[in-house]
Order: C-alpha cells, then structure tokens, then sequence
C-alpha cells in the first residue's frame, strides 16, 4: 500500500451554513482543513439567492448558530423573519468572529473527485485544474443549490434580460418600466412575484400548479422582544432540537375530529394569523395524514385565497387542485395574492395555455406570441442530489456516484454511499435537511461527523465505508415511510418529479423515489449517536 501523505485530513466542500460550522468543528478537533467554495464568500443560500423577497419562513432566531454564544449575545434581528441582506451579514459576521476565511477558498468550483485505492484518499479537482488531496472529504453542498432551467424551445434566443432566482447578480435589477415575466410560483416564485409586482411596468406571471401559500406574518423585533428572545436561548435551542422538524412549531396531537365546526373554525384563524409554520407544521396532526382532515384546512385556506383575490376567475386559478396541503413545500407569503389584484399583474395558466417556446422578444404560447423586456425563472434547483451530480466522483472500481444513483439515491442514513469510502455526504438525500429547519437539523448530525473525522484520522483508520446491507436497508425504510402517506400521491421535489421529462442517468426513465426522509429530527439524531456509541456498525472500517 502506498504511504499516505494527503494535502489535508479533511477537505469540506461549501462553505454554507453547515460548511462553516463543520469547518470550526474540524478545527477545533485539530484536523488539519480545507474549505473549498464556488462562490465568493460564506453563506451558501443566502449568497446565492438574493433575488428580490428572498426571505427566511423559519423564525430568524431559531435560524442561527446555538454555538456561537457571544454572537448570540450581541447579535439582535431586526425581523422575526430576516431578509436576504442581514442574513448574509449574520454568516459573514460569524465568519469573522471565528476568522472562518483563512481555511477557505473562495471562487473554487470543484468538478470532479477520484478516491486511490493504494492511498485510501480522494483527490478533489477544481474547474481551475487545481488537485488537492484529502484523508476525508465531507460534501456541505446544500439541498436547494443546482438550479434548473425549463425545457423550452427557444431559450437562448431571448434578446432581452434573463434572470433565474438562484443566480440573482449583486448589482441592482430594475424592473421599472418594463415587461417582466416570471416562470414558476413555487416558493421562490411567490416571493420575487410579490416584489417584482410592486414596481414592474407590467408583470406576466406563467403557473402550471397552483400552491397552497399561508401568510408569513412578519413583524419588526423592538428591543423589548429581543431581550425577551435572548433571555429565551437556552431553552428555546433544546426545544428545537425536540419538535419534529427544528421549527419553533410543532404538530398538534390534538386531531381536527376533537373540533366541532365552530371550533375548528377558531382553531384555524388562530393559525392563519400566527407567524411563519404555525399554519403547516403547528397544526392538527391529522392534517398531515388524513384525507378529510387535510380537506378541511384546504377548505379554509380556499375561502382566504377568495376573499383577497378580487377576480373569482384569477383566485379560482390560484387555488390547487392537485395536491393536499402540505404535500408539497409551503411557501410563505407577504400579500402575494394581492399582487393580482394589481392592474399590473397578469396570470397566464400553463396547464391552459402552454409555453411552446421562448422567441428572440418574448414567449409565444398556444394563444399567441407576449412580448418582454425580462424572463425571469423561479424553476427551482434538482434538489438533494443536483450538486452533487454536477461533481464527477469516482470511487472503487472505477464506480462514479452517477452510476450508483441511476435508478435513484441509495444512501445509509443519508451521511454515506456503498463504494465510496470515507466521503460523507451532508445536506444530500435521505437526510433530515430536506424536511425541516436547515440549521437545526444539520448541527447534531455534523458534529456527529466531525467525532467520526477526527477518529478517523487520530487512530490511522485507513477507510470508512457504508456496507451494501446497511444502505439498502435504510433506502428501503425511507421509501416505505415516504410511500404510505399523503406526500406519495403528490408530484413534488421530494420525489424529483419537477426532472420529471428527463431520462435517467442510464438512459432509462426516471424511477420515482423518494430523496428525504420522513422521521422527527430527534429520532434521526439517536440513530446516529447510537452508531457511534456501539462502534458504529452497518460501516465497514478498514486500518
């Protein structure tokens, strides 16, 4: 076996909100490490989306590092829900404050990652060329982050302006005065169509599926709620760490059939005006799981779309009818529907009216032809596995992850892949990231690697590598969580369908499966530290 002298123990690759807090866990644990990032500072999601509205639907103070406790101290937030701006000021604050930056390498897009079976250690390539070599690799390239275009004909000839809401330019976008189009209202779309409403010269909105938007409910923090806030800390972050998803919210055991109908009636105004997921992950229980009582809150929420849209034809087309609540991610709004009371706005049902392609002045449909100034695409990201995909990685054999996922994901525990040894995957499928409070969910399970990394490297293990057994059987429990439920009979991300007129890796079509996982976070974080505490079986460890 070849003597191993890796550049680094570890190198990490994003430096999001889970790359920066697995860089100072790595750090702290003396391993030698490297953080390589495509863009041009910290923040991952909110470096990249700074789209107008882009917005947080978790509570800002349940969003932020529980580490951090002198920054928790000092830092106040401005709103319940932080915009793009102050939230990309919070990351590159704690940056600073843990002087992140010196173990990270900014504009450093890598494109392909090679493991040596004489060394037992992955050399990462750059789109400059540059090879590095690690012990470990550990990938923090987010779930929301390889942006899709649609499939239209025609799409690079449009003269005017082009925009998607994952690669928003840092410069100033002004759509006064002109013809914007927007395509897509999923929850991207409903918070750049809101804002782009409120100064377009004139603003054409493109849906092929209604969603089911609630109310944000946002509100400015005085002082006096700060305070109130920050006293709460201790508590408040071991609580999240309780709920079922990270969020502040958490499902109500009480069920709908408890309700007589004035009553349920209450329940649910008392919902529609509270803040953020009250309205999704603070309801009755059964909502998520019952037919009728999914139809019950829809119901509801119907009636709120007719009474803010002013044209019955415009709320009725704003109103899904394809999927149950909550089956589909829940974007949270700030007067999105009375942006189409605006004689500004336009809606344009695709499932009515469809696209046939994009011309050199503007988008021709079925009805005809619809000039723009600006085509913006709100068509959201190949989520869970699109970055990851994008990176050409090779492990044993010569087996590329493209290979292994073909027929889709095969994961165990969402942290690593059979055949690819001491590479552990984190924000990818199968993991509790997809479905809840992204800095909640994510901080147990990377100081879980971060233990894993360091023994690693300080007992000379030479690989760590997931066995057959242990991936299928955790892929077969996701999918069977995933397949009994309402979310089964719905077309979402979770399942990949919005890549769904697209063949699969091996040229085949697509097999639908599901890419998250379904279980409560704190059930998910046992299973880890279990592993760790009974010499983490279902891992193939090799000195």
């Amino acid at each position: 076996m070849a003597v191993r002298t890796p550049d680094f123990d570890v190198i990490v690759i994003g430096a999001g909100i889970s790359g920066m807090y697995q860089l100072h866990l790595l750090r702290e644990a003396g391993l030698k490490v490297r953080v390589l990032e495509a863009g041009g500072d910290v923040g991952g999601t909110w470096y990249w989306n700074r789209y107008p509205g882009a917005r947080l639907d978790s509570e800002s103070y349940s969003y932020q590092y529980a580490f951090t406790k002198d920054l928790l101290g000092e830092w106040d937030w401005s709103e319940h829900f932080a915009a793009q701006p102050e939230l990309e000021k919070y990351y590159r604050t704690v940056a600073d404050r843990y002087d992140l930056r010196k173990d990270i390498r900014f504009d450093t897009r890598v494109t392909a990652m090679d493991f040596d079976e004489d060394t037992d250690d992955w050399t990462v390539t750059t789109e400059a060329g540059e090879r590095l070599t690690a012990h470990v690799v550990i990938t923090a390239t987010g779930v929301l982050s390889a942006p899709i275009y649609p499939r239209i004909p025609g799409i690079e000839r449009f003269g005017g302006e082009v925009r998607h809401t994952a690669q928003w330019p840092r410069e100033d976008v002004t759509f006064e005065g002109k013809r914007v189009a927007v395509i897509g209202t999923g929850s991207t779309g409903v918070q750049v169509i809101t804002e782009i409403a409120k100064t377009a010269g004139h603003l054409t909105v493109f849906q092929r599926t209604a969603n089911w938007a609630v109310p944000l409910n946002n509100a400015p923090l005085s002082t006096e709620e700060m305070a109130e806030i920050r006293a709460d800390y201790p508590d408040m972050f071991d609580r999240l760490q309780k709920t079922f998803s990270g969020f502040l919210h958490d499902w109500d055991p009480r069920p709908t059939t408890d309700y007589d109908e004035a009553g349920l009636r209450d329940r649910f105004e008392a919902a529609y005006s509270g803040h953020g997921f009250s309205k999704w992950i603070g309801l009755p229980a059964d909502i998520a799981t019952d037919i009728t009582a999914n139809e019950k809150w829809s119901g509801f929420l119907a009636d709120k779309i007719r009474e803010r849209v002013d044209d019955p034809r415009t709320a009725e087309l704003l109103i899904p009818d394809d999927h149950y609540f909550g089956t589909k991610r829940v974007p949270c709004e700030s007067g999105y529907y009375e942006s189409y009371n605006r004689d500004n706005v336009d809606l344009v049902p695709v499932r009515e009216n469809p696209i046939e392609e994009i011309t050199e002045t503007g988008i021709r449909t079925s009805q005809g032809e619809l000039p723009f100034d600006m085509i913006v695409f709100a068509t959201g990201f190949e989520a869970f596995t699109g970055a990851l995909k994008r990176i050409d990685i090779t492990g044993v054999g010569g087996r590329t992850l493209r290979k292994a996922w073909e027929d889709g994901p095969v994961t165990y525990l969402g942290v690593q892949v059979s055949g690819f040894p001491n590479l552990f995957i984190m924000g990818g499928p199968h993991g509790k990231g997809g479905h809840g409070n992204g800095p909640r969910c994510a901080e147990r399970v990377l100081e879980w690697m971060a233990e894993f990394a360091e023994h690693i490297v300080t007992e000379d293990i030479r690989r760590v590598e997931a066995t057959p057994e242990a991936e299928r059987e955790w892929s077969e429990e996701v999918q069977r969580r995933a397949s009994g439920g309402l979310l089964a009979q719905t077309k979402s991300i979770y399942f990949g369908d919005n890549l769904e007129d697209e063949a699969g890796d091996g040229g085949r079509p697509r097999k639908r499966v599901y890419l998250a996982y379904i279980g409560a976070l704190s059930e998910y974080v046992e299973r880890l530290r279990t592993l760790a505490r009974t010499g983490y079986p279902g891992f193939r460890i090799s000195k």
